[in-house]
C-alpha cells in the first residue's frame, strides 16, 4: 500500500472534526454542519474547477457528517470523477465515499462500473485491490451482473498477485452469496481448488471459504477438495508454530484456515481413499492430543485459538462418525470441558456432547458425565448452559437411567426459568412414556408433572397420558386409583381435574369396590372442583357424570339433580346448557341397554405418531441438536407396547403385537406378504439401516424405500446396529479388501429366555448372482458369517 504524503494531512478536515466535537449542544452542531455544507456546496457549484485534493478533503467532509446521521444529497459525481484519479489516496476516498453513500439503484452505477472496470484491467494491484473491496461492500445485483465474469478470471489467473487474489475469492464469495444464480459454474471452478495448494496462507484462507461455500450448493464439483484440505491440515498441525509465523496467532499454528478446512471436510463423507482417511486421523489424534497438553501460554487469545481448532475437529470427528476411538477420545475431552471455569467452554461441551450423544459408538461414553451434567443442571447460573444440560440428559437417557434423569429434570422443573419450563415439559413427558418400565411409574411421572408444572403442560402431554391409559388394560385400575387420590388435595390443577374427570368416567368402576372410593365420593370429589375451572374442563365434566350414571346407576338420581339445576340448563354458556339438556333427557328416557351401548368405554386409540414429540421438535425448530436425538430414538423401539418386527419371507405375514406403539416411533411400512418386486440395482437390495428420517423397515423387505442420501451414509459406515427391538439385536461388521470382502451379521438376543428354532438365511437377488460368489459360515456365538468375492 503506497505511503500516505506529508500533503494528505487535510489540515481542514481535522479543523472541521474538532469544531464539532467542540459543540455545546445539538443545535450549535447543526448550525456549524450547515456552515460547511453550504461551504462545499459553493466550491463543488464554482466555476473554477478544484484540484484533486480539494476534491477529496470536501468528499471526506460530506462523508463525516454521514456518518453523524445527517443526509446527504450532493456530491456523488465529484466522488465518482475521484476514481479516475491516479493517486491512492484519492481514489481510497472515492472508493470509500460509494461504499457507504451510494444506492445499488443509482444513476451513477454504470459510470461506477466503467472506473472499476479500468482500475481491474489496469493490472496495479493497489487499484484492483480497492475495486474489488467495492464490488464486495456494494454487492448489488447489478454488479454482480457485470463483473461475474471478471472476478473469477482474475482469481484463476497465473500471473495475478496474492493480496489480489485474496480480494478476489473474497470479493467472488460475497457475489455469491447476494447473486448465487449470476455467477457461472465453469473451468475456474476445478482451478480454485488447486488454491489450496498455493504457497501464500492468506490466499489458502480465503479460497478456502469460497469452496466451503461452493461446497454446500455443489458437492461433487469440488470433491477434489478433500485431498487437497486433508494435505493442508496436516501440514498445519505438525508444522511447528515458528514455521509459520507469519499465521500463528498467540502459538497456534493458522487457527482460522484450520477450522475453515475442518469445516470444509464436514461438506462430504470419510475419504474413501484410505490413505487420505489415515492421514486425517493422524491429523485429529494430534489435534485431540495437542488439547492435553500444558498451555504455552496465559492469555485468554491463546486458549480461544487453541479450543476453536479443537471443537471443530470434534464436529467433524462426529459429522463422520465412523471411526469409535476418536468419537470417545472427543467425548472424554468434552467430558473435562463441563467443568472448565470459563461459561462458554462449558456451554459448548454440553452442546457438542448432545450430538456425540447420538451416535451408537459413544453413547455409552456420554452416559458416563451423567453425574457431571446433573450436577450442571443443579448450579450453573446461566440459563442458557440449564438448558443445554437439560438438551443432554434427554439426548442421553436410555433405558438404563430414564428414572433418575426423568426425576433430576422434575426436581429442576420446579426453579427452572420460565422461557423453558415447557420444552422440560414436553421431554420429561416423552422420556416417561418411551423408556416406561413399568406403567405406574409413568402415571405417576405424569401426574407429578402436571402438579409442578401444570400451566406449561400442553393438551398434548394430557391427551397422551389418557390415550395410553385407555390402550393399556394393565394400568387402568392404577390410574383411576392415583388420579382419585391426586384430586384428594385442597389445589388441584385444572389439567389435573381434566385427567382425573377422564379416567375416572372411564375407570371409576374398577376402584368403586373400595369404600374409601365409592361412586358417590368420586362424584362428589369431581364436582367439588366444578365450579372452579373454565368452560372446556366443565363441559368434560359433564360427559364424565353421564359416564357415572352408566357405570353406578345408585348415583343416577344426584347426577340428575345436578344436570337438572338452574346453573347448567340456563347456564350462559351454549356448550354447556346444550350438554346438560341433552344429557339429562338421555338419562331419563334410555333404557339400561341403550345407555349401556351409548356410553360404552372409549376403544383403544390407533396408532399414530407422537403429538408430543412433533410439538417438541415444532418448538426447537428443525434441524437442531434435539431433533438429531429424536431420530436416533425413533430408530429404537418403544416399550410401551411396540411393534414386534418379525423376519418376513415370501410365504409368511408380519403380525405385530396385541399392544400398539402409541407414540408411532416402532412403525413401519406395510409390508406385502407377496414375494418381494425384482430389484432394479444394487442399492435397492439394502434395507436403509442408517436413515435418519425414515422408520425402521422390517428385515426381509426388499421394497424399503430408498434415498440415494441415505445409501451413502450406510455405504460409509463399516459397522453399526442394524435392526433392534424388544426381542432381538442384529449387528454387521463388515471389511473390504481389493475384490474381497467379508461381513458379519451377530445376533443378540435381549430376552431372559433362549430362542428355540432360530435360524438366518442369506438371499441374493438375480442380477447379482452373475456378478459375486457367496461363502456362508456360522458359529455358535449367533454370528453368521458371509464372505463375498467379486467377478
Amino acid at each position: 500500500m503506497p505511503a500516505v504524503s506529508k500533503g494528505d494531512g487535510m489540515r481542514g478536515l481535522a479543523v472541521f472534526i474538532s469544531d464539532i466535537r467542540n459543540c455545546k449542544s445539538k443545535e450549535a452542531e447543526i448550525k456549524r454542519i450547515n456552515k460547511e455544507l453550504a461551504n462545499i456546496r459553493s466550491k463543488f457549484k464554482g466555476d473554477k474547477a478544484l484540484d484533486g485534493y480539494s476534491k477529496k478533503k470536501y468528499v471526506c467532509k460530506l462523508l463525516f457528517i454521514f456518518l453523524l446521521g445527517h443526509d446527504i444529497d450532493f456530491g456523488h459525481m465529484e466522488a465518482v470523477n475521484l476514481l479516475s484519479s491516479n493517486k491512492y489516496t484519492e481514489k481510497q476516498i472515492g472508493y470509500l465515499f460509494i461504499s457507504v453513500l451510494v444506492n445499488s439503484n443509482s444513476d451513477l452505477i454504470r459510470l461506477i462500473n466503467n472506473a472499476i472496470k479500468n482500475d481491474l484491467s489496469s493490472r496495479n494491484p493497489t487499484f484492483m485491490n480497492l475495486a474489488l473491496h467495492c464490488i464486495a461492500n456494494v454487492g448489488s445485483r447489478e454488479m454482480a451482473e457485470a463483473f461475474a465474469a471478471d472476478v473469477p478470471r482474475i482469481l484463476v489467473a497465473g500471473d495475478t498477485m496474492d493480496s489480489v487474489k485474496q480480494s478476489a475469492a473474497l470479493c467472488l464469495l460475497r457475489l455469491n452469496r447476494t447473486s448465487p444464480d449470476l455467477i457461472p459454474m465453469g473451468e475456474w471452478t476445478s482451478r480454485v481448488v488447486h488454491l489450496l495448494n498455493d504457497q501464500h496462507l492468506g490466499v489458502v484462507t480465503a479460497a478456502t471459504s469460497l469452496i466451503i461455500t461452493l461446497a454446500q450448493k455443489n458437492p461433487d464439483d469440488f470433491k477434489t477438495s478433500v485431498s487437497l484440505a486433508v494435505a493442508r491440515l496436516s501440514r498445519i498441525v505438525t508444522s511447528a508454530s515458528t514455521d509459520l509465523q507469519d499465521y500463528t496467532y498467540y502459538f497456534v499454528a493458522a487457527p482460522w484456515l484450520s477450522v475453515k478446512l475442518l469445516r470444509l471436510l464436514q461438506c462430504y463423507p470419510p475419504p474413501e481413499d484410505a490413505a487420505i482417511r489415515g492421514r486425517l486421523t493422524e491429523c485429529l489424534e494430534t489435534i485431540l492430543n495437542k488439547a492435553q497438553e500444558p498451555p504455552k501460554s496465559k492469555k485468554v487469545q491463546h486458549s480461544n485459538a487453541k479450543n476453536a481448532v479443537l471443537f471443530e475437529a470434534i464436529s467433524l470427528i462426529i459429522h463422520h462418525d465412523s471411526e469409535p476411538t476418536l468419537l470417545v477420545r472427543a467425548c472424554n475431552q468434552l467430558g473435562q470441558f463441563l467443568q472448565h471455569r470459563e461459561t462458554n467452554l462449558r456451554y459448548l461441551a454440553l452442546e457438542s456432547m448432545c450430538t456425540l450423544a447420538s451416535s451408537e459408538f459413544s453413547h455409552e461414553a456420554v452416559k458416563t458425565h451423567i453425574e457431571t451434567v446433573i450436577n450442571a443442571l443443579k448450579t450453573e447460573r446461566d440459563v442458557s448452559v440449564r438448558q443445554r444440560a437439560v438438551d443432554l440428559l434427554y439426548a442421553m437417557c436410555d433405558r438404563s437411567n430414564a428414572k433418575q434423569i426423568v426425576a433430576e429434570m422434575l426436581s429442576y422443573l420446579e426453579t427452572a426459568d420460565y422461557s423453558i419450563r415447557e420444552e422440560i415439559v414436553l421431554k420429561v413427558a416423552i422420556l416417561a412414556e418411551k423408556y416406561a418400565v413399568e406403567y405406574t411409574w409413568y402415571v405417576d411421572t405424569i401426574l407429578n408433572l402436571i402438579r409442578i408444572a401444570g400451566d406449561y403442560v400442553s393438551e398434548e402431554v394430557w391427551y397422551r397420558v389418557i390415550q395410553i391409559v385407555i390402550n393399556r388394560d394393565d394400568v387402568q385400575g392404577y390410574a383411576a386409583k392415583t388420579v382419585f387420590e391426586a384430586l384428594q388435595a385442597p389445589a388441584c390443577h385444572e389439567n389435573l381435574v381434566k385427567v382425573g374427570g377422564y379416567i375416572l368416567g372411564e375407570f371409576g368402576n374398577l376402584i368403586a369396590g373400595d369404600p374409601r372410593s365409592s361412586p358417590l365420593i368420586q362424584f362428589n370429589l369431581l364436582h367439588s372442583k366444578f365450579h372452579l375451572c373454565s368452560v372446556p374442563t366443565r363441559a368434560l365434566l359433564l360427559s364424565a357424570y353421564v359416564k357415572f350414571i352408566n357405570l353406578f346407576p345408585e348415583v343416577k338420581g344426584t347426577i340428575q339433580e345436578v344436570l337438572r339445576s338452574d346453573s347448567q340448563l340456563r347456564n350462559a354458556d351454549v356448550e354447556l346448557q346444550q350438554r346438560a339438556v341433552e344429557y339429562l333427557r338421555l338419562s331419563c328416557i334410555a333404557s339400561t341397554d341403550i345407555l349401556a351401548t351409548v356410553l360404552e368405554e372409549m376403544p383403544p386409540f390407533p396408532e399414530r405418531e407422537s403429538s408430543i414429540l412433533a410439538k417438541l421438535k415444532k418448538k426447537k425448530g428443525s434441524g437442531t441438536v434435539s431433533d438429531v436425538e429424536d431420530t436416533r430414538k425413533e430408530r429404537n423401539t418403544n416399550v410401551n407396547g411396540s411393534t414386534d418386527h418379525t423376519t418376513a419371507t415370501t410365504n409368511t405375514k408380519v403380525t405385530s403385537s396385541p399392544s400398539s406403539d402409541l407414540l408411532g416411533l416402532g412403525n413401519s411400512s406395510a409390508v406385502n406378504s407377496g414375494s418381494p418386486p425384482a430389484a432394479s440395482n444394487a442399492a435397492s437390495l439394502l434395507v436403509d439401516v442408517f436413515s435418519e428420517s425414515l422408520p425402521v423397515a422390517p428385515l426381509g423387505t426388499a421394497s424399503a424405500p430408498i434415498i440415494e442420501e441415505n445409501f451413502s451414509r450406510f455405504v460409509c459406515k463399516n459397522n453399526g446396529v442394524l435392526y433392534e427391538n424388544q426381542l432381538l439385536q442384529i449387528g454387521l461388521k463388515s471389511e473390504f479388501r481389493q475384490n474381497l470382502g467379508r461381513m458379519y451379521v451377530f445376533y443378540g438376543n435381549k430376552t431372559s429366555t433362549q430362542f428355540l428354532n432360530f435360524s438366518s438365511s442369506v438371499l441374493c437377488h438375480e442380477p447379482l448372482n452373475a456378478h459375486i460368489l457367496l461363502q456362508e459360515n456360522r458359529d455358535a456365538t449367533n454370528k453368521s458369517g458371509l464372505l463375498i468375492n467379486s467377478l
